[in-house]
């Protein structure tokens, strides 16, 4: 049975809903002078009454108000916060694809990751939506690249399909995808994750997803390069060129050693991986043609 507010909640529902209004009309100057009054500032972080999802902060964000969402932080407003689904303002500007506000929220110290009670997360959102400005900032601020999300782990199937290179491959998300490996994510996603392996008979690949869904011979090409194991996948040759070259492709590397250039350099990034450095790879105190050799970069060439 539904309680009735006070007075006291509907005189601070008044306040937040003038708040969320000065912020929906982009009027900083406004909600500037709102905050420096005691009664507004007391309720900042306030979700509001009834039907109010998020706070100000979030209301800023959907828009992608950036001028109001600096007055809010500049106020007191906490920068991960979270609405009645766990989403932080952070995962509302991604979900927006507002770059400016991203970055305005990470530099004020925001997680990258999220809150850890909601079902999705800043990365996969941003690997589903092909944004790959928004998932390199959100990486280079040290996000978790093997997120993996919660809704899909009900299920077997959907089990061993969820996390961002997955998603970044099935939507033809390339640029992505490849930050995504620059950034250490695990090319056997699904199969290197002892508690998932303990109930899934058969873990299914990255590697296999992309060839099951036909993705083409350049993300076949990738995985390998950055240490896919070929012999994981079961091989299901579909009737299409595209597949069968990806196909024609595993099968030629699973006859071949891999040279031992290449085996140095998985060596090095699964090492810089394990200590938290992969995304500093760029300020490495070594040449630079070792650098772009780390990073997968071709190397120039001179001409005499």
């Amino acid at each position: 049975m539904l309680q009735l507010r006070t007075s006291a909640e509907e005189e601070s529902s008044c306040e937040i809903s003038q708040l969320r209004q000065a912020v929906f009309q982009n009027n900083a100057r406004l909600l500037d002078e709102m905050l420096c009054q005691e009664v507004y500032r007391k309720v900042i972080n306030c979700r509001g009454g009834w039907g109010i999802a998020g706070t100000p902060l979030h209301a800023a964000v959907s828009k992608g108000h950036l001028s109001c969402l600096q007055v809010l932080l500049g106020h007191g407003a906490l920068v991960d916060c979270v609405d009645v689904k766990a989403q932080t303002p952070l995962f509302a500007a991604v979900r927006g694809k507002y770059l400016d506000c991203v970055l305005a929220l990470l530099g004020a110290g925001a997680n990258p990751n999220g809150n850890s009670s909601n079902n999705c997360s800043p990365v996969l959102t941003a690997a589903r939506e092909g944004n790959a400005e928004i998932l390199k900032e959100l990486l280079r601020h040290g996000a978790e690249v093997n997120s993996r999300s919660k809704v899909l782990l009900w299920t077997s199937s959907a089990r061993v399909s969820s996390g961002p290179l997955y998603l970044a491959a099935v939507y033809g998300h390339m640029e992505c995808f490849k930050l995504l490996l620059l950034y250490g994510a695990d090319p056997d996603y699904n199969c290197t994750d002892a508690k998932l392996l303990s109930s899934i008979k058969q873990p299914k690949t990255v590697l296999e997803m992309c060839l099951r869904h036909g993705c083409g011979v350049e993300y076949i090409q990738l995985l390998i390069d950055f240490g896919a194991n070929v012999y994981l996948p079961t091989l299901i040759l579909e009737k299409s060129t595209k597949q069968n070259e990806a196909v024609e492709l595993l099968l030629q590397e699973r006859g071949n050693p891999k040279a031992l250039s290449s085996q140095c350099r998985l060596a090095v990034r699964r090492y810089l991986k394990k200590i938290n450095k992969i995304q500093c790879i760029e300020h490495l105190d070594m040449p630079t043609s070792l650098i772009n050799f780390l990073q997968h970069k071709a190397v120039p060439v001179t001409v005499l």
